[in-house]
């Protein structure tokens, strides 16, 4: 089990060192306002909403699911996966997951009303096809995503600074 770990690790670190090294090369100084794990979310969630575009597909146009149901269980499946994948392989977060997946729930349930329902089902309702209606809706949830799972989900606590808090240094 440690070895498997490691082995993640690795590839988690290897995944980081490489969107440090693509966002650095960035033209026009957007290097100091791109954050690396700003492009690993856009890869991370580019394949998560491959998966949850796929499986509505297959829910919706292939078994006939109902469109809500279609996209509810898709969303599901993609924002499970995208937690874990991000946690490890984007914010390398070691905190106890079960409060940071309960913050995480509260972040999608509220994603999940105002952009994937509201948006989505209200584009469909006017009449956009519903693959358009779920692109639509991802652009608005990516960036609220993103928001979220970086400054309220996977925050990271700061260490306390010896000078701010008035103790001794050395």
């Amino acid at each position: 089990m440690q070895q498997r770990a490691s082995v993640i690790e690795s590839v988690a670190d290897r995944f980081t060192r490489w969107c440090e090294a693509v966002v650095a090369r960035l033209p026009w100084g957007l290097d100091s306002v791109v954050a690396p794990t700003l492009l690993g979310f856009g890869l991370i969630n580019s394949f998560t909403f491959g998966v949850d575009l796929l499986l509505l597909t297959v829910l919706h146009g292939g078994l006939g699911v109902p469109i809500a149901l279609s996209i509810t269980l898709a969303y599901i499946v993609a924002f499970g996966l995208a937690f874990v994948l991000n946690r490890t392989f984007n914010f390398h977060s070691h905190a106890p997951m079960g409060k940071q997946a309960a913050v995480y729930a509260v972040v999608v349930l509220v994603n999940y009303l105002a952009f994937i329902l509201g948006v989505g089902s209200g584009l469909t309702a006017l009449g956009v096809d519903y693959h358009l209606a779920r692109l639509g809706a991802g652009a608005c949830e990516a960036v609220y995503m993103y928001s979220a799972m970086r400054w309220i989900v996977f925050r990271r606590r700061r260490s306390a600074d010896p000078v701010a808090t008035g103790q001794r240094v050395g």
